[in-house]
């Protein structure tokens, strides 16, 4: 047996000589976000660009990306919201604009699919075995689960009203244990199911009414789950992790307030980003964390083994022992939206005017000082680029103090601060 002080130093060799890095893939502008990227395998792959609304693909392990599909093939404009392939032929995207759309040649072409009721939008996805395929959506209200056991010729759409508000993101062990995060009025949710969806359970509450569970990560088919909090100033976001399969949880402070990636390659290592931060690492399982100062914006890490594994934020990186010869690109502030708090102290009406400068989605909503959610004052979408909205909204019935108004659009999450009076 090797003393353990070697196996730790070896372990630290191994890891040092593995980088993250660019891949060649576009990089974005005003720090827009490449929302998902999967992996079949070591070597093939997929990228949704959320606002620019593309899909690349690359065959080599990221070195090289074509172009497959962009919005204006579809003839309309979409935020690509994630990706996720069945086998090298049929796979699936969803988007922020009530729309889904499936390939069978590999992302060559792609159709819409039809669902009764149509989720407003599919922020999760989620393929096991060899024809089944799970959806949820939206990370604003209503939630909803769908679901294929046919490889995605017919699907069942299913309310989950009873057990969320919000939902984000749905991972399955195998087709019939399966988890879904989000949140529902008590705060950041997990729920669990041992029958294929029929069913769920709450195994897992943040008690903080706003917070999401944004991402889910299974640790290698283990009884490991870790998942990102995504709340609001003045509370900081957390990794959550279950040792048990997700009978009992642990919770640790994350690097920022508004994180949503999450990917670990052991039980010890790992990385959380979101909006506002690039990678930041944990080498003691998520009790302190350390900023490697590489890209930014991130939405997704892919992990693939110990050794080799993906992300989606600015642009696609790589986590590799290869070296790429690429730029990396540091960390850049996203492009703000234009607000304007019209009246501050407030009487007995929230006036905002919002300008915005790309086509876009807002979701408005109203929290505490604690960063705690009161309630949800609007939600639009497909907003054309350059159009200013002036927004009206009944507070009399607040008490006098401090509160926060939040606006998350398709790019970030602004918070600002009134009294009312």
């Amino acid at each position: 047996m090797k003393p353990l002080h070697l196996i730790l130093f070896l372990f630290s060799i191994s890891l040092h000589s593995q980088t993250w890095q660019s891949t060649s893939i576009a990089n974005n502008a005003n720090n827009q976000r490449f929302d998902d990227v999967f992996f079949l395998n070591e070597t093939t792959g997929w990228a949704a660009n959320g606002y620019y609304a593309a899909v690349y693909k690359t065959i080599d392990g990221g070195i090289t990306w074509t172009e497959q599909l962009n919005e204006s093939d579809l003839g309309g404009s979409y935020y690509f919201r994630n990706i996720e392939f069945l086998n090298d032929t049929i796979g699936f995207l969803g988007t922020l604009n009530g729309e889904f759309f499936k390939t069978t040649d590999g992302g060559q072409n792609w159709t819409e699919v039809s669902l009764s009721p149509n989720p407003q939008a599919i922020c999760g996805l989620d393929t096991v075995g060899s024809s089944t395929i799970y959806g949820c959506g939206a990370y604003f209200t209503p939630a909803h689960i769908i679901k294929s056991t046919d490889s995605g010729t017919t699907w069942n759409v299913m309310d989950m009203s009873a057990y969320a508000t919000a939902l984000v993101e749905v991972l399955f062990h195998n087709e019939m244990l399966g988890y879904a995060s989000g949140r529902n009025n008590t705060g950041g949710c997990i729920l669990k199911t041992t029958d294929g969806g029929q069913t769920w359970t709450e195994i897992y509450n943040t008690n903080i009414p706003g917070e999401y569970v944004w991402k889910l990560q299974i640790l290698d088919d283990s009884n490991i789950i870790f998942g990102s909090v995504s709340s609001v100033a003045s509370n900081p976001g957390k990794l959550v992790k279950s040792l048990d399969n997700g009978n009992n949880w642990l919770s640790y402070d994350a690097p920022e307030t508004d994180v949503q990636a999450v990917g670990f390659i052991n039980a010890n290592t790992g990385w959380m980003g979101g909006h506002n931060t690039g990678f930041h690492q944990t080498n003691d399982g998520g009790v302190t964390w350390n900023n490697i100062n590489v890209g930014g914006n991130l939405n997704r890490i892919f992990v693939i083994n110990e050794n080799l594994a993906y992300a989606a934020g600015t642009t696609i990186y790589k986590f590799t022992e290869e070296t790429l010869n690429t730029d990396n690109h540091a960390f850049q502030d996203s492009q703000k939206l234009n607000i304007k708090l019209n009246k501050n102290p407030v009487i007995s009406h929230l006036n905002l005017t919002i300008e915005f400068s790309d086509d876009d989605n807002v979701l408005i909503e109203l929290y505490d000082t604690n960063g705690q959610y009161i309630k949800q004052l609007s939600r639009d979408t497909n907003i054309l680029a350059g159009t200013t909205r002036n927004y009206k909204f009944d507070v009399q019935s607040l008490s006098s103090g401090m509160y926060f108004v939040d606006i998350h659009n398709n790019f970030q999450r602004q918070s600002l601060k009134f009294i009312k009076q």
